[in-house]
């Protein structure tokens, strides 16, 4: 439960208002959601010049929803405040991540996610000396082969496209039906062997799998 006297004035007031027994909880609850509604259009404006024309074609109904969303997830998680910030600024986190989810997923709508072998050829080379890109390359066909090797498909497919491709995780997740955590945890089990693959055939720093 939350220690309200480690809290300040303000942030107490809202915690007691926002309890299912307080009187006042409908109004609590309505100036919590202009309040995350006002932050999901400042994200969303800050964001605005990277944003896909289906994005701004959709920009209301991105911002209303994730405050709608970030305010359900408040309410679900109101014992976990502890006062660390300020009520208000630990309420508007959740309506920036939430907007900022929302925004990827508009953003990647209409791009497909594939196994793609020619991401190996589309690597960036920043031109080193001789001997190292010939290190390079040595690892990157070190990594390609652990790769190819040591890991299922399903963990080549995640690896590739979060690791390579870029995609974001709670895209990837809701691409494949599944969540956040369980992407992480492939995503971890594919390193683990990657990495011990390349420490295997002599690569010792791990490379871009770290």
């Amino acid at each position: 439960m939350t220690n309200a006297l480690v809290l300040d004035e303000e942030s107490a007031e809202w915690i007691r208002a926002l309890r299912p027994e307080s009187a006042g909880r409908d109004d609590a609850v309505a100036r919590l959601h202009a309040l995350l509604l006002r932050a999901t259009r400042s994200e969303a404006l800050r964001r605005r010049p990277t944003l896909p024309a289906r994005a701004l074609d959709d920009f209301d109904n991105i911002c209303v929803e994730a405050a709608s969303d970030a305010l359900m997830a408040i309410l679900a998680k109101l014992d976990s405040y502890r006062g660390t910030a300020r009520f208000t600024t630990w309420a508007c986190k959740f309506a920036i991540l939430e907007t900022s989810s929302r925004l990827r997923r508009v953003a990647w709508r209409n791009r497909r996610v594939e196994n793609d072998d020619s991401i190996w050829d589309r690597l960036p080379d920043s031109a080193p000396p001789a001997l190292q890109r010939i290190e390079q390359r040595q690892l990157l066909a070190a990594l390609r082969r652990a790769i190819d090797e040591q890991l299922t498909e399903r963990q080549r497919f995640i690896f590739q496209s979060v690791t390579m491709d870029e995609v974001p995780t709670d895209v990837l997740a809701e691409r494949l039906g599944t969540t956040r955590g369980a992407i992480y945890k492939t995503l971890h089990d594919a390193r683990a062997k990657l990495r011990r693959a390349l420490e295997a055939s002599g690569h010792h720093d791990g490379g871009p799998v770290k």
